[in-house]
């Protein structure tokens, strides 16, 4: 028994390459006991057939609105009404402004407005396309009715291009449905989650700098799972090499004291902070105005020590429920303990680093989460199930706190 046993999966594919990937999403979705549907359109079938996806569905493909058999019944408000959820992947850029704009000239797009179920949509296209303001203005429309943007993912196009613009797979793309009917559903609607996340640099001249192999995602998918339960969510970002989440509000940080001041700036406003940054603990003294020019073997470099943020904030006057995250090379449990009652934090997250295929730069983890009166283990998992699990813990202890 799943999340998705018995549910009813409209999966509507539009007219782009990565709807091939759609056939493992079918399959892995009727894994987990959901019932599927599909929905293309007609550019859609010039990349696939319509056969295929009958036969990994195992339900008629439904290609056009003027069905003379199945709209002699309605079919296409039938099959509205029977979606649980639909799921558009891919999700075109024409698509995605169809919907901006309330069109209703194929059938994926009518079964869009005839439908009272909740809709995602996992982009792809190319690079450029995405960040043409056009289509990022499209995107806020969308949001603003209520549809979900999943991804898009970055990394290497069909075009050859690299960016952001990557349809999620559907190993995460499944991930997210299976959270869209899980039990962090609307739990913090009303509230306000201020989330960190990447590195921080510390210039040492103006070409170089001290940084940390931290690339983000840690932070980045707990402040989705935030958003996906219903929270207002700001994401104070290091520099790394994600698009930003939509519907949370990014604030760009380079330096400790540029993420300390975005934090103070609201911190106060939030409910739950969550650091997840890995946040410089030493800054330059000095910084030189000119590049440094190698002139002996040796070279001395003095350093200062830069203001702890979440000590900053666990020691306001009142606080928000407070979480910390501590990477380790050793002695994991005790040295977030020791953080965790040291800084006067209500909940820290910790994790072994410098382990392959965990930790930083990693697309897996795994967390040893600790509060006073406890500690749970998180097993080695995908970031994006691992901050879902994370955000189901403080959702418990916040409640009780």
């Amino acid at each position: 028994m799943t999340q998705l046993n018995d549910k009813h999966i409209l999966l509507g594919i539009t007219g782009g390459i990565a709807a091939y990937k759609c056939i493992e999403l079918v399959r892995r979705l009727r894994d987990h006991g959901a019932h599927v549907r599909v929905a293309m359109t007609p550019a859609a079938t010039e990349f696939i057939t319509p056969l295929t996806f009958q036969a990994v569905s195992g339900n008629r493909v439904q290609t056009t609105l003027l069905d003379v058999d199945a709209e002699a019944a309605m079919g296409h408000i039938e099959l509205a009404r029977w979606a649980d959820m639909i799921v558009i992947a891919p999700a075109t850029a024409d698509f995605i402004a169809r919907l901006a704009h309330g069109h209703a000239n194929d059938l994926l797009s009518t079964l869009c407005l005839a439908t009272a179920a909740p809709i995602c949509i996992a982009p792809a296209m190319n690079q450029q396309m995405w960040k043409a303001p056009a289509v990022q203005a499209n995107c806020q429309q969308v949001r603003e009715f209520g549809i979900q943007i999943w991804g898009p993912a970055v990394g290497s196009q069909a075009c050859g291009d690299v960016g952001a613009g990557r349809m999620l797979e559907p190993a995460e793309l499944l991930q997210r449905i299976q959270s869209a009917f899980g039990p962090l559903r609307g739990k913090l609607s009303g509230k306000r989650v201020l989330v960190t996340a990447g590195p921080t640099r510390e210039d040492l001249d103006p070409v170089r700098f001290i940084s940390n192999r931290s690339s983000g995602r840690m932070g980045y998918a707990v402040a989705e799972a935030a958003r996906d339960a219903g929270a207002e969510v700001f994401l104070v970002s290091g520099p790394v090499n994600l698009a930003a989440p939509l519907g949370v509000q990014l604030i760009p940080a380079y330096s400790a004291q540029q993420m300390l001041d975005a934090v103070m700036a609201k911190v106060q406003d939030c409910d739950i902070f969550i650091s997840a940054a890995a946040v410089a603990d030493y800054r330059t003294a000095e910084m030189a105005t000119q590049k440094i020019k190698k002139k002996s073997d040796e070279m001395l470099i003095e350093l200062a020590k830069t203001t702890d943020i979440i000590a900053q904030v666990a020691a306001l006057p009142k606080p928000p429920f407070t979480v910390g995250f501590a990477a380790e090379t050793q002695a994991v449990a005790a040295y977030a303990r020791d953080k965790l009652e040291r800084k006067k934090l209500d909940m820290i997250a910790a994790n072994l680093v410098g382990v392959e295929g965990t930790g930083f730069d990693s697309l897996e983890n795994a967390l040893t989460v600790l509060w006073k009166e406890g500690e749970v283990e998180l097993a080695r998992n995908t970031k994006t199930v691992l901050a879902q699990q994370l955000l189901e813990l403080i959702i418990a202890r916040f409640q009780v706190v």
